[in-house]
């Protein structure tokens, strides 16, 4: 196991860590780990508190942050294919139709709620991609002569949609209701279909809107 891979489970396990109590574990200088612990630091693994001491300089400990969870076993997909699962054994296509509803009337409310307010498609559209983008679907604009698309690069419930796509189809119902009136909303590439991301073509009603 590599020394940052190390580090990373010793801070997992022990909880935040100074250089000194790593370097006492890994048999290691301190600056050997320091080293470690900057390169961990600019890769977005790690951040540092520095608490006050009895006495003389405050001492800095290093504690994982979300970005972190790549290094460790994630079932999140598996345990999200056996809710389906179960939901469906449970309560029958109708219980899993009235999940996926309730989930679709719920995020559209939300939506709906900080897209109201402004005016134009752009306008509409830049806010969904803040949205979209902070849920971690990786969201962005392309503006062409007569349309918008709007492009998800990376699907996070990407096992979801694929077991089930009623998923999918909630999310383009979703955006097609979220312009009624003022644009047309069509997927044009779609990841569960191969592609490498999903892109929507978004086309204004009026010219002026481009």
């Amino acid at each position: 196991m590599k020394s940052t891979e190390r580090i990373i489970q010793l801070i997992k396990t022990s909880g935040p860590m100074t250089a000194s109590q790593l370097a006492i574990e890994l048999q290691m200088t301190s600056m050997g780990v320091r080293q470690h612990l900057q390169h961990l630091e600019q890769n977005g693994d790690l951040t540092i508190e520095d608490r006050k001491a009895k006495r003389g300089r405050p001492t800095r400990y290093w504690s994982l942050t979300s970005v972190a969870d790549q290094h460790f076993e994630n079932r999140h997909d598996e345990l999200t294919v056996q809710l389906i699962d179960s939901v469906k054994e449970i309560f029958g296509d109708e219980g899993l139709s009235q999940l996926i509803s309730h989930r679709e009337s719920a995020t559209e409310l939300s939506y709906q709620a900080l897209l109201n307010p402004l005016n134009s498609v752009e306008e509409k559209l830049a806010k969904l991609v803040e949205l979209r983008s902070q849920e971690g679907y990786m969201a962005a604009i392309e503006t062409h002569d007569c349309y918008f698309l709007l492009l998800e690069n990376h699907c996070p419930i990407c096992a979801a949609a694929t077991h089930c796509i009623g998923f999918c189809r909630s999310e383009l119902e979703i955006f097609q209701r979220l312009f009624d009136g003022i644009a047309s909303v069509n997927r044009e590439e779609h990841i569960i279909s191969g592609a490498r991301r999903c892109a929507y073509k978004v086309t204004p009603c009026n010219e002026s809107q481009i």
